[in-house]
């Protein structure tokens, strides 16, 4: 008898997650074709520069356009000579192993 009752409370769950994901695609179809107008300028850009992070602002306070991640490929001994740099300019560096002539 248990065995009974938890195959119908399962069916009962999974027809509910089933009804809700119908629904949800329903929506989501239905929202991809809505058309909306797009904001005027001065709205746009003071709801921007207001809600922007810091970092996307130039010193002015001015919106930057401009892409959002630059990457740039160095070499390893590039990279190694770099990270040896910002080492040994530390305020404490360690001690230097001694170079063998």
């Amino acid at each position: 008898m248990l065995h009974l009752l938890y195959v119908v409370a399962f069916t009962i769950l999974a027809l509910l997650a089933v009804s809700n994901l119908i629904r949800s695609l329903m929506t989501l179809g239905i929202e991809s074709q809505r058309a909306y107008a797009p904001p005027t300028q001065p709205y746009r850009s003071s709801r921007l520069q207001s809600a922007s992070h810091p970092e996307l602002l130039d010193n002015a306070g001015n919106l930057i356009n401009e892409p959002y991640l630059v990457m740039r490929s160095i070499s390893v001994e590039d990279a190694r000579e770099q990270l040896d740099a910002l080492y040994n300019a530390s305020p404490n560096p360690a001690e230097k192993p001694q170079e063998e002539a």
